[in-house]
């Protein structure tokens, strides 16, 4: 069985094609289906091994998506939803990093909470759209997008928002799964005490 107070048991998508040195949100890109394939192999055998039910809830996205179909293949239950994609980076989704000036990266980092890079998702709407999440009952297996995972756990531990860049932790790797608690606090504001230059 399941940990209790361990519920959500979620793996980051494979690594997607044509990703490299792009600034990558919610462009559609797709994986090597022997990735997939592997990693669902690795969360079947997890579900066996602690007993989790044959159900899947993805991102929308081909790269997680398509970890899903393989299941679903298997005889799982396979959902997609919307609640669970990547940030939105507007504009800059799906271009070379190098072709984002620089001004446009250093006033995202220096108002990282509330800036909208490339007019899109602040980070502060993915804390909110992360919290208003309502997970369904019992232990629930997910494949998902870094962000997602990242604001997942950091509203879980209860911290203040970040305010600058340096203070947003490393992206787990394609395919880590991380056991995150079901319930998890509203979204963190920014402290007004903290240095935000």
């Amino acid at each position: 069985m399941a940990e209790a107070g361990v519920e959500l048991w979620v793996w980051r998508h494979p690594r997607a094609k044509g990703a490299a040195d792009r600034c990558i949100g919610r462009t559609d890109l797709d994986v090597d289906p022997r990735r997939a394939k592997r990693l669902a192999h690795r969360i079947r055998r997890a579900a066996r091994q602690y007993g989790l039910p044959r159900r899947v809830l993805t991102s929308p996205l081909r790269r997680c998506a398509g970890v899903g179909q393989w299941l679903r293949r298997w005889g799982w239950r396979h959902e997609r939803l919307p609640a669970l994609l990547e940030m939105d980076f507007g504009r800059w989704d799906g271009r070379a990093w190098s072709q984002i000036a620089r001004e446009e990266i250093d006033a995202w980092c220096a108002g990282f909470l509330n800036h909208r890079p490339g007019g899109g998702e602040a980070l502060h709407d993915l804390f909110a759209r992360v919290a208003a999440w309502q997970a369904p009952s019992g232990a629930v297996i997910i494949v998902a997008h870094a962000g997602w995972m990242l604001a997942r756990r950091w509203l879980a531990s209860g911290q203040p928002a970040p305010v600058r860049a340096d203070e947003w932790p490393a992206a787990p790797r394609h395919g880590d799964c991380w056991r995150l608690p079901m319930r998890v606090q509203r979204p963190p504001s920014a402290n007004p005490s903290r240095d935000v230059a």
